[in-house]
């Protein structure tokens, strides 16, 4: 299969500026971070928290969650480290690709709780200031997967496929293509979750943890058809992809904590429950 109007994909992901190598997967990363922490600060001021608090609490966050985000990665796809033709080293190679989201949010969390603690926050209302910045610095990371031509999906031939070099193929797949660009799909995706969840927001003034709640079941919901179109090595359970039962289970968890949580904590959190222990002390 071809296609005149096939989406390229680059023909090289990395630069160099002298000897010194700059990683379009490395960029679009922090890219995504730093405008997660651009717009989490600007929410969490709006809702009468400090500034500079959500850098802060990102020192903590940002390596805990790429920490996660690896290891749930490896253990999700262990045969490219640990099968017959893995290379356990490559699994530090964060820099070629592979961090899996449902690590990043665990273990950004505890990242997180970290930070708030010290801070004397509550972490519930600082999730939902982060939540949309979180979604939008998905949308653009998953460019990191199309300049290191991965993580795409099924053949297709839609008008929108992704062409692939074939070193990049698995090799039940280097006669067909173009394929369907997931990272696309995922990218379109949390921008729109990021809006839906600025327009509920604004709209219900939700507060105790539902806003990112609600990211959490939005982005669950748009990974499973993402996650089943996908062709890369994955682990699977009763012959589905490990990471569409997490998105599943994911789901209903944070379906049910949205349900709960308004029934026990209706409203929104008062300005003065975001102050930090020293501000709340110097007030008194």
């Amino acid at each position: 299969m071809t296609s005149v109007l096939a989406i390229p994909s680059p023909s090289d992901g990395v630069w160099y500026i002298g000897s010194f190598p700059l990683r379009g997967y490395a960029v679009a990363i922090i890219a995504g971070i730093f405008l997660a922490i651009w717009i989490g600060d600007r929410r969490w001021r709006a809702r009468g928290g400090d500034r500079g608090v959500v850098a802060d609490v990102a020192v903590w966050a940002v390596p805990f969650g790429i920490i996660g985000g690896r290891l749930y990665h490896v253990i999700s796809s262990p045969a490219a480290y640990f099968g017959s033709d893995g290379n356990p080293v490559d699994a530090l190679r964060i820099w070629e690709g592979g961090l899996g989201i449902w690590g990043a949010v665990v273990l950004g969390g505890v990242g997180a709780w970290i930070g708030v603690r010290r801070r004397g926050i509550p972490l519930p209302p600082f999730g939902d200031a982060i939540a949309p910045g979180i979604a939008v610095a998905q949308a653009v990371g998953r460019w990191g997967n199309w300049l290191n031509q991965e993580l795409f999906g099924k053949p297709t031939s839609l008008p929108w496929g992704l062409e692939i070099d074939l070193e990049h193929r698995p090799v039940e797949y280097l006669d067909v293509g173009p394929f369907h660009p997931t990272f696309l799909y995922e990218s379109i995706w949390m921008l729109t979750v990021a809006g839906i969840l600025v327009l509920v927001d604004r709209r219900w003034r939700l507060g105790h943890g539902r806003v990112f709640a609600l990211y959490v079941a939005l982005y669950a919901l748009g990974r499973l058809p993402i996650e089943l179109l996908r062709i890369d090595a994955a682990n699977e359970i009763l012959g589905v992809r490990v990471n569409v039962w997490v998105s599943i289970v994911v789901f209903a968890g944070a379906i049910a904590y949205l349900v709960v949580s308004a029934r026990r904590a209706p409203g929104r959190e008062a300005p003065d429950e975001l102050l930090g222990t020293e501000q709340r002390r110097d007030a008194t």
